[in-house]
């Protein structure tokens, strides 16, 4: 799929089920953001959707951490310490991602893969001559020139209208990033925070409650064949894609909802 400007935008917003996803998402995260709770705590919210945010996507990139593990830092492994370091980061980039996509996808690189790569390679996208990881199963990386012009085209994504739902815009960014593996090590990682970014800066989520991750962690069956939809470019793929990722976004919804339940029982 190629750089989205408004109007495919808002055709995709219009797919079949994609629409009802789309409203039945924004109820449950406007619950969410309304909760009694948050009039004290919601700090207490945030860093607890940080840090089960991070866990999860360390889990699905394939690191084996519990929660508790988690927690109490005593996870050696690099994919945990790069999501913990990517979701600690998330507030201070928000102002700077609609703006500088690249220069946050780096930084978010670097934060991600720190333990991973060689400090040279940090926040460097990959050529044609890296290796490229495919364990989603979506068949060859695109080429490094096809990368680069669509990472120039998630400028467009990000400027699209403010009509188009934040929904829509975070699915395609998430698409995108995880289809085209810019960087071939953290890719995952950096492709839930992007969407998690996008769902920050256009209002769906300001203070950053909703751990997106868990959700795809929750929901992590569907995950590898609603992403081979996305990359296939039909509107049904797309439409699914969309909606799935409602449907996560809707479970760390409820994740952190849960949280405030448990905070207001004490």
């Amino acid at each position: 799929m190629n750089s989205v400007p408004d109007e495919p935008l808002q055709r995709i917003a219009d797919l079949p089920g994609v629409r009802s996803a789309v409203g039945e998402t924004r109820t449950l995260v406007d619950r969410l953001l309304g909760h009694r709770i948050l009039r004290r705590r919601s700090s207490d919210v945030s860093m607890e959707s940080a840090l089960r945010g991070a866990r999860a996507s360390a889990v699905l990139d394939g690191a084996d951490a519990g929660l508790e593990e988690v927690r109490a830092g005593h996870s050696d492994d690099p994919r945990v310490k790069g999501a913990l370091r990517v979701s600690g980061e998330l507030g201070p980039l928000a102002d700077t991602w609609s703006k500088a996509p690249r220069q946050v996808l780096a930084r978010l690189h670097a934060l991600a893969a720190a333990d991973g790569v060689d400090g040279a390679d940090l926040g460097r996208p990959r050529t044609d001559a890296d290796p490229v990881p495919d364990p989603l199963g979506l068949g060859p990386a695109p080429r490094a020139a096809e990368v680069a012009a669509r990472i120039e085209g998630l400028g467009t994504v990000l400027s699209a209208r403010a009509a188009v739902p934040a929904l829509v815009v975070g699915a395609v960014v998430h698409g995108e990033l995880a289809a085209l593996r810019p960087f071939g090590w953290g890719d995952g990682t950096v492709a839930r925070a992007a969407e998690r970014l996008t769902l920050i800066t256009r209002g769906l989520d300001p203070k950053s409650l909703v751990p997106t991750e868990s959700g795809y962690l929750e929901l992590h069956d569907e995950y590898r064949p609603a992403l081979r939809g996305y990359t296939s470019g039909t509107p049904d793929g797309v439409g699914e894609w969309v909606a799935y990722c409602c449907r996560a976004v809707a479970a760390g919804a409820r994740d952190s909802l849960a949280t405030c339940e448990a905070l207001q029982r004490g």
